[in-house]
């Protein structure tokens, strides 16, 4: 490990043994607990979090909800499609991602009458789409009802598997309240109502709503961190959470997409619009005191964000052991806090 430079990518490369990728939700997820003063590693579960919480902070939650973004259907010349819709745009747009050869102008159909016309193409992949029912346009509002009849949970592609009825209750945080992430913001995955109970007869929560994108799960292909292109994501923080923030109370932040929308406001002193921060050690956090996550890709921008909190060597310090001691890992893994 001598040697590691923060600011290039192959940094953060780690192995993981592919038996170590949660494939699905435990009954009882594990908590890994990291003490920065002290760098001790603890290694408990994660119904005891309420324990280890610091006394007077305040937990902030992110309340997107995670649509049924992925589609399948055909071109009118018959082949097969797949879409992922990834975010809305102004004048009945969508950005969205599909496999297959499209060219703008074509026509894509879907179950129950929905049609798309591709009306863009862009340079990284992804196209821009309107969508039709019987001829007439269809904005985010009424594209979302057909969407739950037909569509399916975008799981991320690390889970190489077909979704299923389990994975509408099991990919989706209890206190999910506001449409529009494709992805789950997955450090909330593990919340009960029980402990979401526990947690709030002691200590006062907030949430702000950041609709996390598919670029979460994009990799940094450049040799050097900060030439990584950050993808931008939605995001709108109440009146109530910017008080908190303000008044200087210990924020713990329940998940990546809350660090980042907290620190984005801290930065810009603007309360709703597009995030496109990225933390990492050269960038850490101003605000956010304590960060609730789970362990993430090599290469990603959130590991980068974990290095930000504890410094790179720490960083494979704690995944390396939680590997030895076999976590689980990703968006249906184990979790950790940094504290």
């Amino acid at each position: 490990m001598q040697g590691l430079d923060p600011l290039a990518t192959s940094s953060y490369d780690y192995h993981l043994p592919s038996q170590l990728i949660a494939k699905s939700p435990a009954q009882h997820s594990r908590l890994l607990v990291y003490e920065r003063k002290t760098q001790k590693i603890i290694h408990t579960s994660f119904d005891e979090l309420p324990s280890f919480l610091p006394k007077d902070s305040h937990l902030v939650f992110n309340d997107t909800k995670v649509i049924k973004a992925r589609l399948f259907g055909k071109k009118a010349s018959g082949g097969k499609i797949e879409l992922l819709l990834n975010r809305p745009l102004p004048n009945h747009r969508f950005h969205v991602f599909i496999k297959g050869k499209v060219r703008p102008g074509t026509t894509l159909l879907f179950d129950e009458g929905l049609e798309a016309k591709v009306v863009q193409l862009h340079t990284d992949g992804s196209r821009e789409v309107e969508f039709f029912i019987r001829g007439e346009p269809l904005d985010f509002s009424r594209l979302l009802p057909i969407l739950d009849q037909i569509g399916h949970i975008p799981l991320p592609p690390y889970i190489n598997r077909p979704d299923t009825k389990e994975d509408e209750r099991h990919y989706q945080p209890i206190f999910a309240q506001k449409p529009g992430a494709v992805a789950a913001p997955t450090a909330s995955l593990h919340f009960t109502p029980k402990l979401l109970a526990k947690i709030k007869a002691t200590h006062q929560t907030h949430t702000i709503t950041l609709h996390v994108g598919a670029g979460t799960f994009k990799p940094v292909e450049h040799e050097r961190i900060t030439e990584h292109p950050m993808h931008t994501e939605y995001y709108d923080i109440p009146l109530s959470t910017i008080q908190a923030i303000q008044n200087n109370v210990p924020l713990v932040a329940v998940g990546t997409t809350v660090t980042r929308t907290i620190e984005y406001f801290v930065r810009t002193h603007k309360a709703r619009g597009e995030c496109d921060l990225f933390l990492h050690p050269h960038n850490p956090p101003k605000r956010i005191d304590h960060l609730i996550t789970n362990f993430h890709l090599p290469r990603s921008t959130l590991l980068m964000l974990v290095a930000s909190f504890v410094g790179l060597r720490q960083t494979h310090r704690i995944y390396q052991e939680a590997i030895q001691k076999k976590y689980r890992f990703y968006s249906y893994g184990d979790a950790m806090f940094i504290l």
